[in-house]
């Protein structure tokens, strides 16, 4: 074991555990701190056998290297310093630290309520904190060249196989699941472009979930930001490297949903385990006034202090650190805002939106913001700088109010099926800024929408008070399970009718993994504390019928310009003979003002027309009827020598496409879209 440490040949820059042949570096940052001490431990990660003080200063860094270290070795750390709340420091030695580079842990962080234990105690904390593990990380990972995210795949890595009975029991719950055969022919097959991985990153559970015997099922609460959590990929990145090319080699892109807001110690009665130790007052937000006083805009308990350059570095490292060890094609950023806050308030100039357009590895990839926090302007739907697309929930509510059957909600479908203009068209933006959803991980499921009008979430152990009330959902006449036929036959109905909306609006569509077949959660709208079966998808009750409509769905997008095309419909001739798209009543006619402003409307036809593969125009119809009356309607006139061909209709899923004559009548049923498609004649 080593026993000496020195700063001759230390590496400041580079922060964290860095291997040479003959030894190890090391180097933290902490600009309070009066000392950072680096302790090893023993092959078991039990006995701690060294404590060496980083001897090496370099601004806020300290770093040291230790001669005969190699890869394997565990470490924490430990820092000196005040412990002053009151000026915002909370250094207490006799706790050990993981360090904020860590690339693997030895363990799963588990919440133990001595880790808050006050320094008065004296009370050692190193027997209930993971090591990091000193890791030479894969380099060199290939990402997808860029392109937006096109139909993207929400998804929960714990629980989309947990409860798989053909994914084998040790890969169950674990990321290479996602590689198995079985997993990415169903992602082929439902036509996805991208999955969006909810967070890998190592995570705590909260002090009130362990009190209530819960954990934290969705890992919203990470300590470290670049060491996968051992319960996901036991393998580390290089696990997680394996999965990624299994994927990309289906064509599909990967994003990682990465919490850059806030970390899992909580408020101030949380556990020091990592940033608090380090250095409270520069990695946390706190009241301008009252430096003990930790600014909370996440709901968390504690805020980043992501104005700062070495946050922002921090963040930007882990970034990278991902991109190139496992070959991920962007992030995902929860409570993204966050990222963009000073003092005062929301900057689009702020340095993490500044470095990540200007680094040669970031710059190119898929960054793609939840552009809200629960602070004072916090909700920046809209406003965040390039490259960042965003998460769209006035897509969410606008359609769900829609298919609700509520009044006056024709402008605002249109305005979203149109790509949002209102939000996205500055700076040279298309549709593709939005990922537009009617279902996300927080909020009912797609399945849950149409089948409860109240959440029910006595589950979560906070008497129903947790998760939104404002969910516009609807039950169809009896709230939760029913073996009324009519009601069942209701329920599929209005689940195809919102998949179907999500699919022929402009932008990127996303579903959540397992809505694709009518997952439930019991009507649990805030999931985040339930790792069992309310969470797990149960591919054993899958609707194959729902799968085979939303693969169908996927197919017909991607084959029609006019349904995908990356423009604003602004009634215009873009590219083609013919308006981008002409909104017409039942009657064919085209929607005159007084139609827009119908409370009483139901009823929206799109006419759309773009640049065909082969320089022609392409026409799509779409009609969408919210009404609970079939609606007669009258076909506009096709294009010379082509028909109308009824290609879609969300009632009937398993309709066979039939050519229609020009000028012909069409029932459009209740609650239902459909989709015509323009025909060469013999076509």
């Amino acid at each position: 074991m080593a026993t000496s440490i020195t700063a001759e040949r230390g590496k400041p820059a580079s922060l964290g555990a860095t291997i040479e042949a003959d030894g190890v570096h090391f180097a933290v940052y902490s600009e309070n701190a009066d000392a950072l001490e680096l302790c090893l431990f023993d092959e078991a990660g039990t006995l701690e056998t060294e404590r060496l003080e980083l001897p090496g200063s370099d601004g806020g860094t300290r770093f040291g290297f230790v001669p005969g270290l190699a890869e394997g070795a565990r470490y924490g750390l430990r820092a000196k310093g005040p412990f002053d709340p009151r000026a915002g420091h909370r250094f207490d030695p006799s706790k050990l630290l993981v360090d904020p580079y860590a690339l693997r842990l030895d363990r799963p962080f588990l919440y133990e309520p001595s880790l808050a234990a006050p320094p008065e105690r004296e009370l050692d904390s190193a027997a209930f904190l993971p090591r990091a593990i000193v890791t030479a990380p894969p380099r060199d990972a290939e990402a997808l060249p860029f392109a937006a995210p096109g139909f993207t795949y929400e998804l929960l890595v714990r629980a989309f196989s947990q409860a798989d009975p053909e994914i084998s029991s040790e890969l169950r719950g674990t990321i290479s699941a996602l590689a198995e055969p079985r997993t990415l022919d169903h992602l082929a097959r439902i036509g996805i472009d991208t999955i969006e991985l909810m967070p890998l990153a190592a995570w705590i559970d909260e002090g009130h979930l362990t009190a209530r015997n819960l954990t934290n099922a969705w890992g919203y609460n990470p300590v470290t930001h670049m060491a996968p959590d051992p319960r996901l990929s036991p393998g580390g990145l290089a696990e997680i490297r394996r999965v990624v090319a299994a994927l990309h080699e289906r064509g599909i892109r990967v994003l990682l949903d990465v919490v850059f807001n806030h970390s899992g110690e909580g408020d101030d009665a949380g556990p020091t385990i990592s940033y608090r130790g380090l250095d409270n007052r520069l990695y946390y937000a706190h009241e301008e006034e009252r430096p003990d006083v930790l600014v909370n805009v996440t709901g968390t308990g504690n805020t980043f202090a992501a104005w700062k350059e070495p946050v922002a570095c921090l963040f930007v490292d882990a970034a990278r650190t991902w991109v190139e060890t496992t070959g991920i094609d962007g992030f995902r950023y929860d409570l993204a805002t966050v990222l963009g806050r000073f003092p005062e308030g929301f900057r689009e100039d702020a340095p993490y939106f500044r470095m990540i357009a200007e680094d040669p590895v970031l710059k190119d990839r898929i960054h793609l913001a939840e552009p809200w926090d629960i602070g004072m302007g916090g909700y920046q739907v809209g406003r965040f700088p390039k490259p960042f697309l965003e998460w769209q929930d006035r897509f969410r509510d606008d359609v769900r109010k829609f298919w609700r059957g509520e009044d006056g909600r024709i402008p605002g479908l249109a305005t979203r099926l149109a790509g949002s203009a209102d939000l996205y068209d500055r700076e040279g933006r298309k549709p593709s800024a939005s990922v537009n959803f009617v279902a996300a991980h927080d909020g009912f499921s797609l399945a849950d929408l149409v089948m409860y009008e109240e959440k029910h979430n006595e589950a979560n152990g906070e008497d129903n008070r947790d998760g939104s009330n404002d969910n516009h959902s609807w039950n169809n006449g009896a709230e939760g399970p029913t073996d009324d036929p009519a009601i069942i036959e209701a329920r599929g109905r209005d689940m195809r009718a919102l998949l179907a909306t999500l699919m022929v609006a402009r932008g990127n569509p996303m579903i959540v993994a397992g809505d694709e077949f009518g997952r439930t959660q019991k009507g649990n709208n805030n999931g985040y504390a339930q790792d069992n079966e309310i969470t797990w998808l149960d591919w054993a009750g899958a609707d194959e019928n729902l799968i085979a409509f939303t693969a169908d769905l996927a197919a017909l997008r991607r084959s029609h310009p006019a349904l995908v095309a990356d423009a604003f419909l602004t009634g215009t001739a873009q590219g083609s003979a013919l308006p981008d798209v002409v909104w017409r009543r039942e009657d064919g006619a085209a929607m005159a003002e007084p139609d827009w402003h119908d409370p009483a409307r139901r009823f929206l036809a799109m006419d759309l027309a773009a640049p065909g593969a082969d320089g022609t125009t392409e026409r799509a119809l779409v009609y969408l009827n919210a009404g609970r009356d079939d609606a007669t309607v009258t076909l506009p006139s096709p294009q010379p020598e082509r028909h109308w061909t009824l290609r879609l209709q969300s009632d009937w899923p398993a309709l066979e496409p039939r050519s229609l004559d020009a000028g012909a009548g069409l029932i459009v049923k209740a609650r239902s879209v459909f989709v015509l498609v323009e025909r060469t004649e013999g076509g």
